[in-house]
């Protein structure tokens, strides 16, 4: 494939060969050759596809809300070229039976390449699941969450200690149970979808809770000289413990772009942990990811049914889908100015491929994996759940703009091209691979 007169993150124009899987050449005045798909891309940008470090896509054990055909499927039609899946599936992914059987799952259906985390739990096994090609470990749960995998702090330094001896990144679920405030869940929990239902989550799995969990974490990480990685800070507080520290953080759009103020709207399609904030917090989470203090955007892609969802407040699971629209969501933030293009680059793809040592991901230079999007910055949609691809049916962001990629390729393998002019659109076939 050639792919010529695109704009990268950086305002170079450039022509990028691909071969075999690999970026080959990124220069100016490549001419086709015989064989070559030549692709014109002049008035478009050319970005590295996203890495998402933090989906579930719920197999095994959750095929009713999503396979990994079709959370792959709809990571392509997103930009998403790498996804890392967590372990609370069913069964939990702590040992290396599980892995295998996940890894099989994944190996032939996903649409993108992959990484697989391994969980902990009372009854997890290291030895076998540091045998397998681990991406990381965790999402290590200090609070129960879907899947009830909430450990003591006793087993999370353990946890710490084994990763660190294999120097294996350990992401971690940050809020301390202790801190939450019952009293917020005596408010009258019926009456799905109003705004009362939204509100008392939030007031339930407080601010202080996370903030406390992400400096016990990232002190336990430097005592034990691990790798910690925070997921789904939701709070200015929580990154900036994170920013003094030597650990990394990451932040999702729902917390970038929603707020408390989305309750009535959302009701229980809103629950989430941790929970939506204020919109005074929302607007300093993004200050901070445009001020640099942000490693990662990952969606903590949590798919649900709506009949699921659709239930009162404590009944309600917690989390939404979010793989297929956080590119859009972050370029549509580019489109109007609130964000500059490299950082986006950087906190979906260069950040967490170097981060998670992905050498060969995250950047368009020659030499890397041909993982490459391409996008009409001058051309927004708005999102329609019915147009997205995953299982769950459902958007928070119903509603909202976004700029969606018109071609998605994978190890120079093109999974996913919408035509610009009909919206007609073409999945190639399965291609994933495990990234370690």
């Amino acid at each position: 494939m050639l792919i010529t007169g695109a704009e990268l993150a950086d305002g170079r124009v450039r022509d990028v060969r691909v071969r075999e899987g690999r970026i080959v050449a990124v220069d100016r005045g490549l001419d086709p050759v015989a064989g070559e798909r030549a692709v014109d891309a002049r008035g478009r940008h050319l970005l590295p596809g996203a890495v998402d470090v933090h989906v579930h896509f719920r197999e095994p054990g959750g095929s009713h809300k999503e396979t990994w055909g079709t959370g792959s499927r709809s990571a392509a039609a997103g930009g998403v070229t790498t996804v890392v899946d967590q372990p609370n599936t069913s069964p939990p992914t702590v040992d290396g039976a599980a892995f295998d059987t996940k890894a099989s799952m994944a190996s032939t259906a996903s649409y993108v390449d992959f990484g697989i985390n391994g969980g902990v739990t009372a009854g997890w096994d290291p030895d076998s699941l540091f045998d397998r090609p681990l991406f990381a470990l965790g999402e290590v749960f200090l609070a129960d969450s879907t899947g009830e995998m909430g450990i003591e702090m006793g087993l999370f330094e353990e946890a710490l200690a084994e990763a660190a001896a294999r120097d294996v990144p350990v992401t971690v679920h940050a809020e301390d149970a202790t801190l939450f405030d019952e009293s917020a869940l005596d408010a009258d929990l019926g009456g799905v979808g109003t705004a009362a239902n939204a509100d008392p989550w939030s007031a339930y799995r407080t601010t202080a809770a996370e903030a406390a969990a992400i400096e016990r974490a990232v002190d336990a990480g430097a005592d034990g000289d691990a790798q910690v990685h925070i997921a789904h800070t939701s709070t200015p507080e929580g990154i900036d413990v994170v920013a003094d520290s030597e650990a990394t953080c990451e932040v999702t759009p729902h917390h970038l772009f929603l707020s408390r103020e989305n309750a009535r709207r959302l009701g229980t399609f809103g629950r989430m942990n941790p929970p939506l904030r204020s919109e005074e917090r929302r607007a300093a989470v993004f200050e901070r990811l445009r001020d640099g203090d942000v490693d990662v955007v990952a969606t903590d892609h949590a798919p649900h049914t709506v009949s699921e969802k659709r239930q009162t407040l404590s009944d309600a699971p917690s989390g939404v889908p979010g793989v297929e629209t956080m590119y859009p969501l972050l370029l549509e933030a580019v489109r109007t100015g609130e964000l500059s293009l490299e950082r986006v680059r950087d906190v979906v793809a260069a950040n967490p491929a170097s981060i998670f040592g992905l050498d060969r991901k995250g950047r368009i230079e020659e030499g890397r994996d041909a993982d490459l999007v391409l996008v009409d910055l001058t051309n927004p949609r708005e999102i329609e759940a019915g147009a997205l691809h995953s299982r769950c049916g459902w958007t928070p962001f119903e509603g909202s703009q976004g700029v969606f990629p018109e071609l998605t390729v994978v190890r120079g393998e093109v999974v996913y091209e919408r035509d610009p002019v009909t919206g007609a659109e073409e999945f190639g076939e399965a291609v994933g691979r495990n990234v370690r």
